[in-house]
């Protein structure tokens, strides 16, 4: 898995993800979300347009992650989500815990409101 941070806009960085996200790679995901949790108010937009393949252990990160980012006062969302990550986020019931949009523009645009 690769993992790339950009910041669109001053507050809101984007985490475009690719390849496979798995018990082998989750530890590289932990170490990106650890950095940019020292943000003072988090604002991610997870970019799974490139990502293949999520496991439990890849899903785990994201909702720890959310936890922390709530409690500050933060968000994160997905966007891009390919057919079978959207499917197996809504599998999971994960659909219901994060916001996913078709776009990163899409997310950072919510986000403004």
């Amino acid at each position: 898995m690769q993992a790339t941070v950009t910041d669109t806009r001053s507050d809101v960085a984007v985490l475009r993800l690719s390849g496979e996200l798995d018990a082998d790679t989750a530890t590289q995901l932990h170490k990106v979300l650890a950095e940019l949790l020292e943000r003072p108010v988090p604002r991610i937009v997870v970019d799974l347009s490139d990502l293949k393949f999520c496991d439990s252990v890849g899903l785990s990160a994201f909702i720890t992650a959310k936890q922390v980012i709530a409690a500050r006062g933060g968000w994160l969302s997905f966007a891009g989500a390919n057919r079978f990550l959207a499917s197996l986020l809504a599998t999971v019931g994960l659909s219901r815990y994060f916001a996913i949009f078709p776009e990163v523009e899409d997310a950072i645009a919510a986000a403004q409101m």
